[in-house]
């Protein structure tokens, strides 16, 4: 029985180890040569909440939208932080300013994803864009639990979702660098803590670094 927990405890070690991916492009430093301001959009967010079946459409938009600049501000709270403790080539674009001119552009969370990366790019006036995808079965910006059962972690019901995060380039629209992670009970207690953590863990591998 011993053996069979240890074995337990060592598969889903090493899954929880497996879950994060990071991909860079090979052709990322010719394309990133002079960006030297990045804009953070909205994430493209996904509930996956059973409690929220009776909610109306209109009410899930409006979580949905919620989530999606909840995990904006997250971000760009974290390059802050960082840019005060470590070198980054690029600037960030002030959130508040990005969702001023694409709203005055007629651009909102509901139709912006009929817009390329490199028109949303020229309309921001910047060099790359910062997106990704987010799919939660929690609303993580109101704050989840840090605590689990083992039976928890085991069953996988430890987990809150995943997030995607992914850097374009502005001029040619294509996908340069992108992190995948998921999201668990040991991620972080709101939107703020998880991004910091998630991005932590990724750290060594920001292209943006100044060596």
């Amino acid at each position: 029985m011993k053996r069979f927990i240890y074995l337990l405890v060592f598969t889903f070690s090493v899954s929880s180890f497996s879950q994060k991916t990071i991909y860079q492009s090979a052709t990322f430093n010719d394309l990133s040569e002079n960006h030297k301001v990045l804009a953070i959009l909205p994430f493209d967010t996904l509930l996956d909440i059973a409690d929220f079946d009776d909610l109306s459409a209109e009410e899930t938009a409006g979580l949905r939208e919620k989530e999606a600049y909840a995990v904006q501000n997250a971000l760009e709270t974290y390059f802050l932080k960082r840019k005060k403790k470590k070198k980054l080539s690029v600037e960030f674009q002030n959130i508040k300013n990005t969702n001023a001119i694409l709203e005055k552009n007629g651009i909102t969370y509901k139709n912006i994803d009929i817009y390329t990366t490199k028109e949303l790019a020229e309309i921001l006036g910047v060099d790359g864009i910062i997106n990704g995808n987010l799919r939660i079965n929690a609303l993580i910006s109101e704050g989840v639990s840090t605590t689990y059962d083992f039976m928890s972690f085991i069953t996988g019901k430890s987990d809150y979702g995943k997030i995607a995060i992914k850097i374009s380039d502005g001029t040619t629209g294509k996908l340069i660098w992108k992190y995948e992670n998921t999201i668990t009970r040991k991620s972080g207690k709101n939107t703020i803590a998880i991004i910091e953590s998630m991005m932590k863990k990724a750290a060594r591998k920001f292209p943006y670094d100044k060596n």
